[in-house]
């Protein structure tokens, strides 16, 4: 019978006892240590594949974090967002449901230079954190269900893993399908958000399908569907024509507004299919589809200041004058083979995935306070809207061959192909303007062509090819000394329309084509000594790189840029790091100091003249800061974590736009990145009865304040709170079942991660805006909710 059919076999109440104690016991706040799914919930080892091998956790020679997925059900944990703060030395923006899988906010060892507020719109700059789902190298922000863990790697992953990264990867590994058995589960919750009317509920089946000894089926089903806390209080009236309805007449500047209540609803499905087949123990064919559809009514973002009225925004209030859905569908198919050659593991996995989403933004903030669109700007109830789309389209293959011998030498091998294409779209529209200009100049109605403004397409395709690895020699029995290297070769191909047709003939559309290519190696090196039989050190030296690529910005005609807006360059890290981690008198520990040079970081941006989505190649930037994570128990029912991070990340030369233009000074923080991140976590376990078990959990989160952007002008500069969030969860747990009463953020704070400030979007009465699309980014309101599971 193999490991995970012992597992299985478990009562339903010892696995999730085990998953509850031993997030603490083992990891941070339920993060850093947590246990794998299927390990022996009994045993102190922990067993990861971080290495592309099965070890423990504490024989990785770098800081590494695991969480399992029986942990993540059994802590309630909502969205990745919470996922991911309970990690020590992880940042994310919190955007809540709308658009977040346009942009990976994910922030390991402060490398960072976007703004916090960026999210509405694909941008072309990768991001510096890798995420995966199995082996596919993707960003989807899948639902967080039936998973058997999610490892966090830091640091640059390039020489184990195809798709590089600069600051971290992030795994989300599923389970497989069992054949040994036929299991199940049902679940549901229930739950209220503050600031909502309704009551928010999911549902989730999950089913294990042996069919025959060496194959079997594994499905998943699950739904959400959460009401809204968000009130938007200044739409306009709309006629049947989507057109602000004008009580006085066309040309008059009367307009009526309603307030639709709780508008940021979310609705999502989420299904997957897998299929195991394991003739022997020398061959292994694992298959996995997964779906995901998701439509959200607005943002979860509240205003600030007051609208054009002078009437001041209450908690949870969004200005806006439209509203802002999005929507979004992902697939992904992947096939791993394994095969077991003797003296090492070969691996091929194939994927291929098709993500696509749109959304709608208010734009007419921006357009008030950007002077100088007024020339076709200033109308009677302007409606500013953009319709912004997104395409994400690739094929990959990787192999992997990983030494399983016995010697003095192991290695990994790898050979990576990469075939992808993006698009990017915005189509804006100052919807009514046609109608009152037909109105305003019935003689010249010609001159415009509708209420479409603005045309952007960006289309991108990237093709990359790497060969990685890495040899490790063990030296003595206690010394270890790996080296890995990275080659690779990619070429990117940008073209990207631009069209203003507004006014008839004034402009026309223009195109903008440009290839590149680059080819480069990059190198790791790793000592690890094992000081004392449960106590490793190590250091590291590992380069981390992101591919470069072209604007395409239009060199002549009316939308011409200056020609050294045309390409940006790759950006890389020198990654320093050195660390203990062990066990002393039953306490776990782990403690990690790093140094990061960032050379010519990236960071999206958008052109002077026309406001082309771009990338630039900034400014030097020096990272430096300390990992600490410690875990154990104050008796047999009460077990603890604790985690703290420090991050010094700032710029260490002036910053200049590529046409010499001054941003900010040396010395500038990183945005999004905070100096003080905290965790702590308590776990308390009691038998009630024989039959019965009740498990506590505590889950506390700080961070300290944080930038809004690198940049000095209070357009989008701002410094942010820090903040602090606390969970509760109360668990009965029966041999079949449990039931679980937990609260989220119990302290109701604001957790503010980005801002869109009056400044840039904000009201202006005088050019006939009324509303106010300034908002604040903030973290999941206190929630309190009621789960059920049942086992068969």
């Amino acid at each position: 019978m193999t490991r995970q059919a012992q597992i299985k076999q478990t009562s339903v109440k010892t696995a999730l006892v085990a998953a509850l104690m031993s997030g603490t016991a083992l990891g941070t706040a339920g993060a850093a240590f947590a246990q794998e799914a299927t390990a022996d919930a009994a045993s102190d080892e922990i067993v990861v594949t971080a290495q592309r091998r099965e070890q423990s956790i504490l024989d990785v020679p770098y800081n590494i974090s695991a969480v399992s997925g029986a942990e993540i059900e059994a802590s309630q944990t909502l969205d990745n967002a919470e996922l991911l703060r309970s990690i020590p030395g992880v940042s994310v923006v919190d955007r809540g449901q709308r658009n977040a899988a346009t942009l990976n906010g994910i922030r390991i060892r402060g490398l960072n230079v976007d703004s916090s507020a960026l999210g509405d719109y694909a941008v072309s700059a990768v991001s510096t954190v890798s995420t995966y789902v199995n082996d596919t190298p993707v960003f989807a922000n899948f639902l967080l269900k039936d998973l058997s863990r999610v490892e966090v790697l830091r640091g640059p992953q390039g020489t184990l893993y195809g798709s590089g990264s600069l600051g971290g990867t992030v795994r989300y590994l599923l389970n497989d399908p069992d054949p040994s058995e036929f299991s199940g589960k049902i679940g549901g919750s229930a739950s209220h958000v503050n600031g909502s009317d309704s009551v928010g509920w999911t549902g989730d089946l999950t089913l294990n399908v042996p069919v025959a000894e060496t194959f079997a089926l594994r499905f998943n089903l699950s739904r959400a569907d959460y009401p809204g806390i968000t009130d938007y209080v200044n739409l306009y009236e709309l006629d049947d024509n989507g057109v602000p309805v004008a009580p006085g007449g066309v040309l008059s500047d009367e307009a009526s507004y309603r307030v639709e209540e709780d508008a940021d609803t979310v609705d999502i499905w989420y299904g997957r299919i897998g299929a195991l087949y394991e003739p022997n123990d020398k061959f292994r064919l694992n298959f996995n589809y997964l779906y995901q559809e998701d439509e959200v009514g607005g943002r979860r973002q509240q205003t600030l200041g007051s609208d054009g009225f002078g009437n001041p925004y209450d908690e949870f209030e969004n200005g806006s004058i439209q509203l802002e859905p999005s929507e979004r569908e992902v697939h992904l198919a992947s096939l791993e083979a394994t095969v077991d050659l003797g003296f090492a593991t070969l691996t091929s996995s194939s994927s291929y995935y098709d993500h696509e989403g749109s959304s709608v933004s208010e734009n007419t903030g921006f357009y008030a306070q950007a002077g100088f669109l007024g020339f076709y700007y200033y109308y009677p109830r302007p409606m500013a809207s953009a319709v912004r789309g997104y395409a994400d389209e690739a094929f990959i293959q990787e192999i992997r061959l990983v030494s399983n011998t016995d010697g003095p030498f192991d290695y990994v091998v790898g050979a990576y192909y990469q075939d992808q294409e993006r698009q990017a779209t915005q189509e804006s529209y100052l919807v009514g303007f046609k109608r009152w200009w037909d109105a305003f100049l019935p003689s010249a109605a010609s001159a415009v062509t509708g209420d479409q403004d603005f045309n952007y397409v960006r289309d991108e395709t990237f093709e990359d090819f790497a060969l990685f690895g890495e040899l490790t020699w063990h030296a003595t029995e206690r010394l270890a000394l790996t080296g890995g290297i990275r080659y690779f070769d990619n070429e990117s191909n940008n073209d990207t329309l631009i069209d203003l047709p507004l006014y008839a003939g004034l402009f026309q559309p223009t195109n903008a084509t440009f290839s590149s290519s680059e080819s480069d190696t990059l190198f790791k090196f790793n000592l690890a000594y094992d000081f004392a039989d449960d106590d490793l050190f190590y250091a590291t030296y590992s380069e981390g790189y992101r591919r470069g690529g072209s604007n395409a910005v239009p060199l002549n005609g009316p939308f011409a840029e200056d020609p050294r807006w045309q390409i940006y360059g790759s950006d890389g890290v020198q990654n320093y790091e050195a660390g203990v981690k062990g066990t002393f008198n039953g306490v776990r520990y782990d403690a990690a100091a790093f140094y990061i040079e960032w050379d010519d970081a990236q960071f999206n941006t958008a052109t002077p003249n026309w406001g082309f989505f771009a990338v630039q190649n900034g400014a030097q930037a020096d990272i430096k800061g300390l990992e600490f994570q410690l875990n154990g128990n104050f008796t047999d029912e009460l077990a603890y974590a604790f985690g703290y991070a420090y991050v010094d990340a700032a710029l260490n030369e002036d910053l200049f736009s590529p046409i010499g233009t001054p941003i900010v000074d040396d010395g500038f923080t990183l945005p999004g990145v905070p100096e003080h991140m905290l965790n702590f976590a308590l776990d308390y376990q009691r038998p009630l009865t024989a039959e019965y078990d009740f498990i506590g959990r505590v889950d506390g989160y700080y961070q300290s304040e944080t930038q809004n952007a690198i940049s000095s002008s209070p357009t989008f500069a701002q410094e942010l709170d820090g903040f602090q969030i606390w969970d509760l969860t109360a668990t009965l747990a029966a041999e079949e079942w449990d039931v679980s009463l937990w609260v989220k953020n119990v302290f109701d704070e604001k957790g503010v991660t980005g801002v869109f400030t009056e400044a840039y979007m904000g009201s202006l009465p005088a050019a006939g805006y009324f509303g106010n699309g300034s908002k604040e980014l903030i973290s999941l309101p206190r929630t309190v909710g009621v789960s059920f599971n049942y086992n068969f």
